[in-house]
């Protein structure tokens, strides 16, 4: 069933249907406390309408890759009742962008000196960045030791 326009609630499958979130997943939002429900007199869970909005904002900074942790704590500054406006995502968006500014320029770096590693094999060079960052493997002896723990290095 579609709610309708003037619906203050929706059911978990309406919101699923709505939102193209599984069941699952909004269940799993609503342990974390990214979105909220009320029970009806049956004890089923009921969203409120902004929860649509929320779920939106959500899977938006997930396909940003923000932490859920983050996602909630961002949410926890949007007011209670209301569905996030635009404002509020280009607030949410601004306090994302230093951060995801960050790890982009830290993906181009990595991806600029993977040819370097390529064949080494080793993993635990000195002059390796992507996997042992200033050799501090090194003193464990030779060989890739975060790929082959325990292993003997005479074999």
């Amino acid at each position: 069933m579609t709610p309708s326009p003037t619906d203050k609630v929706m059911t978990v499958g309406q919101l699923a249907a709505r939102s193209g979130v599984a069941v699952t997943a909004l269940h799993f939002y609503e342990s974390k406390g990214l979105i909220h429900s009320t029970r009806s007199s049956g004890n089923q869970r009921r969203y409120p309408r902004e929860a649509l909005r929320r779920v939106a904002v959500i899977k938006m900074a997930q396909r940003l890759g923000i932490p859920l942790a983050t996602i909630h704590d961002a949410l926890k500054t949007l007011p209670i009742g209301r569905a996030p406006t635009a404002a509020d995502w280009q607030r949410l968006s601004e306090q994302w962008r230093q951060d995801l500014t960050l790890r982009i320029d830290k993906l181009l770096m990595l991806r600029d000196q993977l040819d370097g590693c390529i064949g080494c094999g080793c993993l635990s060079l000195q002059s390796c960045p992507l996997r042992n960052c200033d050799d501090q493997l090194g003193v464990q002896g030779p060989g890739p030791q975060l790929l082959e723990p325990g292993a003997d290095p005479a074999l």
